[in-house]
């Protein structure tokens, strides 16, 4: 065969593949959308599939997890610049999402950072907390185990910044590593890269001070609940390592989520889970106005 016998069949591979994506209202639609002409479209024909085929993975997607696109969290879009096509790997819904949170949590880990407990604010509502926090200060051992607080209530209350002020206060006296851990972003970090979880467990299991902060917004899965959560408070636990933990749940609404995973209901393997956090922890609520975005 000769080069131009090549050329001629490569041509009719091209016209071929184009008519088949032109039966195909998706791909019609995007070029419709693009207002590029049909030659446009017939040279950008592979392309202009994979963005369809990456389109219909979007419609079916529910979260960041589940995404079946080439590159996780990104759609491979056109745009027309100078009468040409330009295709970039573009961020999806769940993808801006997850920007926009993690600006939040570097704009909330800073004042975490800086949280003073003579800077809180005294308010009714938050006085046994604020008695309990004292006292755990004044008490506090780095070589004995001291039970750490459950603390419980609405969104926005400051739950995070009263235990980040406790901790903040004890690792300038005692020199002693403290850590404070978003759970569901700790579980979607481990889920895209297996390869840490070894590492990440060790380190969560060993530091002297840590919270788990927002248990019960994460999406519970076996794996999550049982091999990650379990584990780390198993190991705490028989460490005598104090933990802490903020939810917006009560600790029997705890439960009850904990106990439905998608896979199925395993009310017992929750009730392991709460179990421990009992052991760990003394159980406050605080309820209250909503300080976030405002000095604690």
């Amino acid at each position: 065969m000769t080069l131009k016998d090549d050329s001629k069949s490569f041509k009719l591979e091209q016209e071929n593949e184009f008519r088949e994506a032109l039966l195909d209202e998706d791909y019609k639609t995007l070029v419709k959308k693009l207002k590029i002409s049909e030659d446009q479209a017939f040279k950008n024909t592979i392309k202009l599939k994979d963005t369809v085929e990456e389109l219909h993975n979007c419609k079916k997607c529910k979260n960041l997890y589940s995404c079946q696109n080439k590159i996780k969290g990104y759609v491979y879009f056109p745009s027309v610049k100078e009468s040409n096509l330009i295709f970039t790997y573009t961020p999806c819904k769940y993808q801006k999402e997850a920007f926009k949170e993690m600006e939040a949590r570097k704009t909330n880990n800073n004042i975490l950072a800086s949280a003073k407990m003579k800077d809180i604010k005294i308010t009714k509502n938050r006085a046994d907390v604020i008695k309990w926090i004292k006292a755990y200060f004044d008490k506090y051992n780095p070589y004995e185990f001291s039970k750490g607080l459950y603390l419980h209530g609405n969104f926005g209350t400051g739950k995070t910044y009263l235990i980040a002020a406790l901790f903040n206060e004890i690792k300038n006296k005692y020199q002693v590593e403290c850590e404070i851990v978003y759970v569901p972003e700790l579980l979607r970090h481990l889920k895209e890269d297996l390869n840490l979880v070894g590492d990440i467990l060790y380190n969560l299991e060993n530091i002297p001070l840590l919270l788990l902060d927002d248990i019960g917004a994460e999406k519970v899965t076996e794996w999550g609940r049982d091999e990650i959560i379990g584990t780390i408070l198993q190991t705490r636990m028989n460490k005598g390592m104090p933990t802490f933990f903020t939810s917006n749940l009560k600790i029997d609404e705890l439960e009850k989520t904990l106990s439905i995973t998608k896979e199925a209901e395993d009310i017992l393997k929750a009730k392991r889970i709460i179990e421990r956090i009992k052991y760990l922890t003394d159980d406050i609520e605080l309820l209250g106005n909503n300080y976030r975005e405002k000095n604690e």
